[in-house]
């Protein structure tokens, strides 16, 4: 009876490890009424739907702030070119204030089940890169975040400088030119790629997972191709509609 009990658990452990799980883009926002993605509310939205991750984009502004902001710009303002206090006074377009990286780990922090998926934005030179990444690794390490969080690039120097300042951190690379076994030798923990990536590459989520590598696809907004990769035994998808595709 032991040793079926036993058996029974560790299928059970084999059919959750093969399990598709869901990662909110920019936080769950294409809600009812719909708020702002990257916005503390989407944050808070993805919280409530109970699925393994929330990514959100990390940026420096000219004096050195860390905030939350996809594109270049907020409003018509160059973030790297300016200063927190300007960009502060424009608001986001559901009310919010222009968010800081503490204000959405503080946010984050008051669920452990949630993953962080930290997206570090590629900067204009390497110097200013390696600055807004030692920078959020200390603020992720000072709120005691490590376990909850998790980080993505589409720079490769980004990525490689998370891994030289912390090598215990799971992180994923986006570009999607680099096969798998580039990626092992570059000494990265998984592919986080369009999901277009993969079917030009068929057989990439399959060698990605023999080197023991993490498998994300993005942004899988079409349940046939949410469908299609979910055989392939894709690890994780990253979407905008995480509501429809976490019990499917």
């Amino acid at each position: 009876m032991k040793k079926v009990i036993l058996g029974l658990a560790v299928l059970s452990t084999v059919i959750m490890q093969a399990q598709t799980r869901i990662i909110a883009h920019r936080g769950y926002w294409q809600t009812q009424p719909p708020t702002t993605e990257n916005s503390l509310k989407a944050l808070e939205n993805a919280q409530k739907l109970k699925i393994y991750g929330a990514e959100f984009d990390v940026r420096m502004t000219k004096d050195g702030v860390l905030v939350i902001n996809h594109d270049e710009h907020h409003a018509k303002m160059e973030i790297s070119e300016t200063d927190f206090k300007e960009l502060r006074k424009v608001k986001l377009s559901n009310g919010e204030n222009f968010p800081t990286l503490k204000d959405y780990l503080k946010k984050g922090k008051k669920d452990s089940s949630l993953k962080l998926i930290v997206e570090i934005k590629p900067d204009k030179t390497k110097e200013k890169e390696d600055e807004l990444t030692a920078k959020t690794v200390r603020m992720i390490k000072d709120m005691k975040l490590e376990s909850q969080s998790e980080f993505i690039s589409f720079s490769l120097n980004i990525c490689k400088e998370i891994k030289k300042l912390e090598p215990s951190f799971k992180v994923q690379y986006l570009k999607g030119e680099l096969s798998p076994q580039q990626i092992k030798e570059e000494g990265l923990d998984g592919i986080d790629y369009h999901y277009s990536i993969f079917q030009k590459n068929p057989g990439w989520i399959a060698e990605a997972t023999a080197l023991g590598l993490i498998t994300n696809a993005w942004t899988v907004n079409d349940i046939a191709v949410y469908e299609e990769l979910k055989k392939q035994n894709i690890g994780f998808i990253t979407t905008n509609i995480p509501d429809q595709l976490k019990d499917k």
